[in-house]
């Protein structure tokens, strides 16, 4: 006889682990128990040698399919003399380092018995078991039991207490567990806040309410959606109007695959994406047969879209339906949780309000992927991802990275644990702020995280950067670009030296200037800027990110000082009466800041080719010039790369053969896909330079401008052809929304 005491960290909470442990202790006559405890589980467990050996092949082989085993130890104890195996209560500990599980798509099996008429949850929107259902949103803190959940104020009745106390059951433990007799319900308001009668089939009235045009404000895992019938062109149109959202894509839920494959084409790995426990929006080809209303997704070849993933979704769309699920609020603005705080913020927007009464603890937008290669390459990291850690190749101190300012997440590291926050947003806003804050807050109590140090973007204006200097910790300040590449560098537990290749708007450069085109060669500790795009002045500062013109207005006055009035081109006859006044200041220098962001230079682009003058949100510039390329025939380009050190990319060349053939009466969607192929073939030139110089052949990729798919998927490929390794983002986007990552490896590496 054997007793062994073994403990295991990592996502085992919330899983239906100790009922899994439970189980199969009882299948080899092993004695002992089981305990939640604030760093994950505790097992105490003895035996016969040989059994207790099957026992713990059996755990790693045979896990719940949501379980993650971060760390597992044994020790081997004193024998007792147990025979009987239990589920102890869980305990505290002076360290908690438990990890929570992400939110989880309702399960099949919960699916089945939802939709039988003779289950006594028919039809309830709360079902759930160990294996789905909400978690992260609902816990408060660990150990994850009831009372630490929002569910603690509702009493399980007698049939849910059996099925939770008997473990040959699915909802064992099942913390969330409830049904239509004890659990939380569903009640729908107008937008003054009267709900309707009570004898209302509230999930008949409001699918009948979206046939009829309405827009429905819908509380759900992480927070309300908006919702409409994707088909009725006047309530998405009614939709984009109150929502102050002028031409950016809404996202849409289908009600079945097949409803998905209608619209779009589904490969077999956005299929996975789509089906699977996370269910996040996916980015699909539209089909020809595509047949939603021209404002959900206009001028565009690709459409956001998901699959219902909480009870309510499959209660409320049948198989055909498709409609709009976009985020609970206006531009700019948190998602809506509170219920006080959406009936105010969403009043205007909503025509109905379908709420429930199970508090949501913190909200969590829908998670935005996209297959690349085969492989999901996330644009946004939140619900069912979050808060799952990336892992590290290496411990490094406790740290808080206070990310970016836009589409910002932050990140507090644990050891080899790194947290990465849910999406929160532009810090900008004053209520996004707010809960960028309580969010930070939020993560220090639940994961025990006391951080050491603090890292920073060096940009001196960025609230993140104001709010990590008033701290009272050691700072570190982490250039943008040399972060974007150790996020990649991290997700890949990359150890050497990378050409690091950032395509991004702007990042403050330690000269001074707005970097964002840069080749950098990097490894965690330090960077070297091997070479970038030439800098272009940004007339009127942050005016010109908003008003992509006058960046094309530059470019042309560089080329052609104020003869650019003589070119026989759409873009100069459109040009206000103010462009030489404009030009004049920029030469000068005034309120023109030096910028070398690759973004930069696809927004003057699209403007020249008369594509987007103005953008209502973020990016729409460079967007609208990939979307006018997508399916064109591409020529090359001219360019120059200069032998300086660092080197240099200019495409003045490449803009004067664009005024050239706008000149011929080229077809501007043409040049687009010429400007493309050209920024390909340059990037990757550079790319080869740098590696004859350093011996290097790894590449990383990262920078918001790595969303361009038809960019990433072109560079991808010549720098296969070309020998090249490369290294792209799978876990954290590309984006600012991975910035904080990079961030605290770096401090981290600093300063072990």
């Amino acid at each position: 006889m054997k007793r062994l005491k073994i403990n295991i960290a990592g996502i085992v909470q919330g899983v239906g682990f100790r009922p899994f442990i439970y189980n199969l202790a009882h299948r080899f006559a092993l004695g002992g128990y089981i305990l939640n405890n604030a760093a994950g589980v505790e097992i105490e467990v003895e035996g016969q040698a040989d059994k207790l050996d099957a026992f713990i092949q059996a755990i790693t082989r045979e896990a719940p399919p949501l379980a993650v085993l971060a760390e597992v130890s044994i020790a081997s104890l004193a024998v007792c003399g147990d025979r009987e195996f239990v589920i102890k209560n869980s305990t505290g500990a002076i360290v908690k380092t438990a990890l929570v599980s992400p939110d989880v798509a309702t399960c099949g099996d919960c699916q089945r018995e939802m939709a039988d008429y003779t289950d006594r949850r028919y039809h309830y929107p709360f079902i759930n078991c160990t294996n789905c259902g909400p978690r992260y949103s609902i816990i408060q803190e660990v150990p994850y039991d009831r009372p630490a959940t929002t569910m603690a104020d509702f009493m399980m009745c007698s049939d849910c207490r059996v099925e939770y106390n008997d473990p040959n059951n699915r909802r064992f433990h099942a913390q969330p567990n409830a049904c239509h007799d004890c659990g939380p319900v569903y009640q729908l308001f107008d937008h003054t806040g009267r709900p309707f009668p009570d004898d209302t089939e509230q999930f008949t009235m409001t699918k009948q309410l979206v046939a009829d045009g309405a827009i429905i404000a819908i509380k759900g895992i992480g927070g309300y959606h908006l919702a409409c019938d994707a088909r009725n062109e006047q309530a998405v149109k009614q939709l984009r109007s109150r929502k102050i959202r002028e031409d950016k894509p809404f996202a849409v839920m289908g009600g079945s695959l097949a409803a998905v494959r209608h619209l779009c084409f589904v490969s077999e790995a956005e299929q996975a994406m789509l089906s699977g426990s996370i269910r996040p929006i996916v980015l699909l080809t539209k089909r020809p047969e595509y047949d939603l209303a021209s404002h959900v997704a206009p001028r565009n070849p690709w459409l956001g879209v998901m699959l219902p993933y909480a009870p309510i979704h499959w209660l409320l769309l049948a198989a055909d339906d498709v409609w709009v699920m976009t985020s609970g609020n206006t531009s700019d603005e948190p998602i809506a949780y509170d219920d006080q705080d959406a009936l105010e913020r969403l009043k205007g927007i909503a025509d109905y309000f379908l709420v429930h009464n199970r508090p949501i603890y913190q909200r969590v937008d829908d998670s935005v992927v996209r297959e690349v290669r085969g492989q999901s390459y996330p644009l946004r990291r939140s619900r069912g991802f979050v808060p799952a850690p990336i892992l590290l190749s290496s411990a490094i101190p406790s740290i808080l990275a206070t990310g970016g300012e836009l589409k910002n997440t932050f990140c507090l590291t644990r050891g080899k644990q790194a947290f990465l926050s849910p999406h929160v947003g532009d810090l900008e806003n004053a209520a996004t702020y707010n809960s960028y804050i309580d969010l930070i807050h939020h993560f220090e109590k639940l994961f025990d995280i006391r951080p050491e140090m603090v890292a920073y973007d060096l940009h001196p204006e960025y609230l993140a950067t104001k709010y990590a200097q008033t701290l009272a910790l050691p700072k570190v300040g982490v250039q943008h670009h040399h972060a974007h590449i150790a996020a990649v560098m991290a997700e890949h537990g990359l150890a050497e030296k990378v050409i690091g290749v950032a395509f991004d708007g702007t990042g403050y450069g330690p000269d001074g200037a707005l970097w964002g085109g840069e080749f950098l060669v990097a490894d965690y500790a330090n960077y070297v800027r091997a070479g970038h795009l030439r800098y272009l002045r940004l007339p009127g500062g942050a005016k010109a990110i908003q008003e992509p013109w006058r960046l094309a207005l530059w470019m042309l006055f560089e080329l052609y000082g104020k003869d650019l009035a003589n070119l026989a081109i759409p873009f100069v006859r459109n040009l206000p009466a103010s462009w030489e006044l404009i030009t004049t200041a920029a030469a000068q220098g005034l309120n023109a800041p030096l910028a070398s962001g690759a973004g930069r230079l696809f927004d003057a682009v699209s403007a020249l080719l008369n594509l987007c003058q103005c953008i209502n949100y973020e990016g729409q510039a460079a967007v609208e010039l990939e979307l006018s390329a997508v399916g064109q025939t591409a020529q090359l380009l001219p360019y120059d790369l200069s032998d300086s050190k660092p080197r240099c990319l200019d495409f003045r060349p490449t803009f004067a053969e664009l005024v050239n053939q706008l000149q011929k009466g080229v077809n501007p969607a043409l040049l687009a896909a010429a400007f493309h192929r050209t920024m390909v073939t340059a990037t990757v030139d550079m790319v080869r330079h740098i590696s004859r110089d350093t011996g290097i052949t790894k590449v990383a990729l990262s920078g918001g401008v790595w969303q361009n798919s038809t960019l990433l998927i072109q560079t991808l490929s010549l720098l296969e052809k070309s020998g090249f390794t490369y290294y792209i983002h799978r876990q954290v986007p590309p984006n600012d929304g991975g910035l904080a990552l990079g961030q605290a490896v770096i401090a981290g590496h600093r300063f072990r």
